[in-house]
């Protein structure tokens, strides 16, 4: 226990950034819509998904360098494909969380009135913690928070369990999966399913920042353990987020909110149909400090990735990277800040289109980052004993599969 306190923090993390958008939105929104159809595939791909998140932990612990620092090891284009995939994407992802933890802001606090202003003070919040206390500040938050969303989460499930689904109405026709709009749902839920798989490189920028931290290097399978704990309870919580939107809200005939804080709020009362009214302020404080705690990693995240990115690009020492780019990471946190509102304000209002479009761009862009992490370690660059096993291996073949396979049907299909 004292090693694992020691090492426990990234994957927890990347626990709290997957169950933000990608549980409290699109998971229950797939149970609401499609009930338990879709229940296989969330499994399936948290599975496929799962080695290639796993890469960056296991990159980071063995060589002491993040991911990114492979990268450049694969070659020069690699690094700066993943660049412009990074500043891409960073701006529609970062928009869409902003949107729904604004959505939750508002509706804890009864602040509707403010519109886009909640998204920027949020957003100035999430800056100035970080530009002040960085990872320690972030590290501490999201424990708290986890574990708070964690408790009523699984006793929402479990009374859910007990009570059953809703009746259906006389007149309630189910949504078709098989349809352009339910592909393209099917796609979106599965693009941020656990999370953005482009998130990869958080995670040994987050274990190598934990190292810092506490001052101790743990082995690799303490690094894994701890990490894999972490996915587990995010494919849990999935499970569980489907099951809830489908046996309060499939059937009944009423679509969930386009609007983020009236989505919120209908969020927050599928707890307390379970739960109880007097769990209401409870439920919306833990779901907005998730949320928030989301935010907060996704600018950290991103940050992190490009100045990390920038330093390998231009430098070539680490001597010199320290004293040049020292003050990159407050730079990327205002750049991601001015970007992301220019989204948030280009799809003002309408949830659902921002969410799907970030969740689907991140779903094209994976198949190219599962197999830049597959090639980096496997390859030349670890040992054969800290290589991935033989059912890693198998794994990751047909994630590489699965994801491209989708990805090229859905090109082929739109275009």
């Amino acid at each position: 226990m004292s090693k694992f306190s020691k090492t426990a923090g990234p994957g927890i993390l990347f626990a709290s950034t997957a169950i933000g958008v990608s549980h409290l939105v699109q998971s229950t929104r797939a149970g609401a819509d499609f009930g338990l159809l879709l229940l296989g595939f969330v499994i399936v791909v948290s599975l496929l998904k799962y080695p290639f998140f796993e890469y960056g932990s296991r990159y980071a612990n063995v060589t002491q360098t993040s991911i990114i620092d492979g990268y450049k090891k694969l070659g020069r284009p690699v690094l700066w494909m993943y660049f412009f995939i990074t500043i891409a994407s960073m701006f529609f992802i970062t928009g869409a969380v902003g949107f729904v933890t604004a959505g939750f802001f508002e509706n804890l606090f009864g602040l509707e009135f403010l519109g886009q202003w909640t998204i920027i003070l949020l957003f100035g919040i999430c800056v100035l913690i970080l530009a002040i206390g960085k990872y320690n500040i972030l590290d501490s938050l999201i424990k708290i928070v986890a574990i708070v969303l964690l408790v009523s989460t699984t006793c929402a499930f479990l009374l859910v369990l007990w009570n059953g689904p809703i009746e259906p109405a006389e007149d309630f026709i189910p949504k078709e999966l098989w349809t352009s709009g339910g592909i393209l749902f099917l796609l979106a839920l599965m693009g941020w399913m656990p999370t953005a798989l482009d998130l990869s490189s958080w995670n040994s920028l987050w274990t190598l920042e934990r190292m810092k931290q506490t001052n101790y290097r743990p082995k690799l399978r303490e690094t894994l353990f701890e990490f894999r704990f972490a996915y587990v309870i995010t494919t849990i919580l999935a499970v569980m987020f489907v099951t809830l939107g489908s046996f309060i809200f499939f059937g009944s005939g009423e679509e969930l909110p386009n609007n983020n804080a009236d989505f919120a709020h209908m969020v927050i009362t599928l707890y307390t149909q379970t739960i109880g009214e007097w769990s209401y302020l409870v439920i919306a404080a833990a779901a907005f400090a998730v949320m928030f705690g989301t935010i907060i990693a996704v600018f950290d995240g991103y940050s992190r990735a490009l100045q990390r990115t920038v330093e390998l690009i231009f430098t070539k020492k680490e001597a010199v990277i320290r004293s040049k780019f020292r003050s990159f990471y407050i730079f990327f946190l205002f750049l991601l800040l001015a970007g992301s509102l220019i989204v948030v304000l280009r799809f003002a209002g309408n949830l659902k289109e921002i969410v799907d479009f970030a969740t689907v761009l991140s779903f094209l862009i994976a198949p190219v980052i599962a197999i830049i992490n597959f090639r980096l370690v496997t390859g030349k660059f670890l040992e054969k004993n800290v290589q991935p096993s033989i059912l890693m291996k198998i794994l990751s073949f047909a994630g590489i599969l699965f994801l491209s396979g989708f990805a090229i049907y859905f090109l082929i299909t739109r275009f």
